[in-house]
């Protein structure tokens, strides 16, 4: 009896410390150049096992989509709401390239809405946007970006944390990410992709290696010996990425809050390899996109419905019962000005564009649906990636075509510094068609989806072409993108 007695005892001590700890807790868990090639998405050559299980016990989004496929920029989109255009946040934040959003950006930023909407904020590994006074996490914490085990490790203190308090904690990977050298033991001399050289190992991660005949080479890449040596590496990064997700799924359910804490896994944008990443095309745009609300019943939901990385922080912020619905802003408005003082600034006379509401919508009502028809239509915005890479593109994306408009179609397309070294062809384009682009390109979506035959110059198209163009000008104008004057002058 007495240790029927003391179990009891166990058992409700253990279920008031639940009871007590904060429900609604949010989990950002973000990759570094990482496409949709994973095992949840249909390509079981990509060993992603808890990718797959996370999908399995939440939302798979089918459709998800980078409005750019560069590092920084994108990253201010995820974090504000907003197309980099509005938020000012054109290109990479760090060195000689120094762009950063707007001070007026400041109420709707990620850190500082959920601060307002009374949450623990934190972060660890690849932060990448600037000012630091906007995108200021509660707790800055320090962790190797490519060792996701750490990472999680680091962060624990800060989950436990008040228990009275939810928390946003924001991972950021630096995995898949090009880097680290080059691999000396292949002839082909492949990157490294953050990978240890030789077949080793970060400390506490269990490697998964690829070999050459056994990786899956996406439509838009050569089936090359040379691509295939890349790709070996590039999936080893991936499933590190991936082993740091089930870590992290161990320790929420071993605190005992896996079912008050949401989880998001994404990435920046797609692939670091010639014709993906930095261009608008499928495999630099469309990302992975997994959701486990533990407060949603149902399971295992593929939703087909197209979302944009603009959606992230309005749905993060609605989550915690801080978004005002109707305006689709912030209940709790920060006073940017003072703000912007207190962190050494003046006025905000060169604050930027009013900004009364994000340009994203909230998808926490799809996340037990298979589609929604008011969401059938997304929107990508580019401008820069390195600042010598000024090549602005903009792009209306529904279920049916797309339409890319190269603004700076004159000038020859740029190339990012880190996919110089990608030793791959250009894939399904030819390398003239891929340095010399026509002003217009319009791909049918379901007919051509990677994106072969462009009908921009088709007469029989015309119509859709004139229809996008319309609808991509509007866009242009309801989202404040000043690059709308070129429509006149050029």
């Amino acid at each position: 009896m007495k240790l029927v007695s003391l179990v009891a005892v166990l058992v409700s001590l253990l279920a008031s410390l639940s009871a007590f700890s904060a429900e609604k807790n949010v989990i950002f868990y973000i990759a570094d150049d990482l496409g949709a090639y994973l095992g949840c998405y249909g390509y079981p050559q990509s060993k992603t096992p808890h990718m797959d299980a996370l999908a399995a016990d939440g939302t798979l989004f089918t459709n998800a989509y980078a409005t750019t496929a560069s590092c920084s920029a994108s990253r201010s989109v995820i974090m504000t709401g907003m197309h980099n255009h509005a938020n000012g946040h054109y290109g990479h934040q760090h060195s000689y390239h120094h762009f950063s959003c707007y001070p007026s950006v400041a109420p709707f930023a990620l850190p500082r809405a959920m601060e307002g909407a009374g949450y623990r904020t934190g972060h660890i590994g690849k932060h990448h946007v600037a000012p630091d006074f906007i995108f200021n996490f509660g707790a800055m914490l320090k962790g190797n970006s490519r060792n996701p085990v750490e990472m999680v490790n680091n962060s624990l203190d800060f989950m436990k944390g008040d228990p009275g308090k939810p928390f946003l904690l924001y991972i950021g990977c630096s995995d898949p990410h090009r880097g680290g050298g080059k691999d000396a033991t292949d002839e082909h001399k492949p990157d490294l992709f953050g990978n240890k050289p030789e077949k080793g190992s970060f400390p506490g991660v269990t490697e998964t290696f690829y070999e050459p005949g056994d990786v899956f080479v996406p439509p838009f890449l050569p089936d090359t010996p040379a691509c295939r040596a890349e790709l070996v590496h590039y999936y080893q990064s991936v499933s590190r990425v991936d082993t740091g997700l089930g870590y992290l799924v161990e320790k929420l359910k071993e605190l005992g809050i896996y079912d008050q804490t949401m989880i998001i896994v994404t990435s920046d944008h797609g692939m670091a390899f010639p014709g993906g990443k930095t261009t608008v095309y499928e495999p630099g745009l469309r990302v992975p996109f997994i959701v486990r609300n533990p407060y949603v019943e149902k399971r295992g939901v593929k939703c087909e419905a197209l979302i944009s990385h603009t959606d992230i922080t309005p749905s993060i912020l609605d989550f915690a019962g801080g978004l005002n619905a109707k305006r689709n802003a912030p209940k709790v408005m920060l006073d940017a000005k003072k703000l912007f003082k207190e962190n050494g600034g003046g006025g905000l006379d060169n604050a930027g564009p009013r900004i009364t509401a994000y340009q994203g919508q909230s998808w926490l009502n799809l996340l037990d649906k298979e589609d929604a028809e008011d969401r059938r239509t997304i929107y990508a915005s580019h401008t820069f990636h390195e600042i010598q890479m000024y090549y602005p593109m903009r792009v209306i994306r529904d279920d049916k075509f797309k339409l890319i408009w190269n603004i700076a179609h004159p000038l020859p397309y740029p190339f990012a510094s880190d996919l110089w070294a990608a030793d791959a062809p250009y894939g399904t384009k030819t390398v003239g068609g891929y340095v010399q682009r026509p002003e217009f390109e319009l791909y049918d979506m379901n007919y051509d989806p990677d994106e072969r035959t462009n009908l921009a110059a088709d007469p029989k198209h015309q119509a859709t072409l004139e229809e996008y163009q319309a609808r991509l000008k509007q866009f242009q104008k309801d989202y404040n993108d000043p690059w709308i004057m070129k429509w006149e002058y050029e």
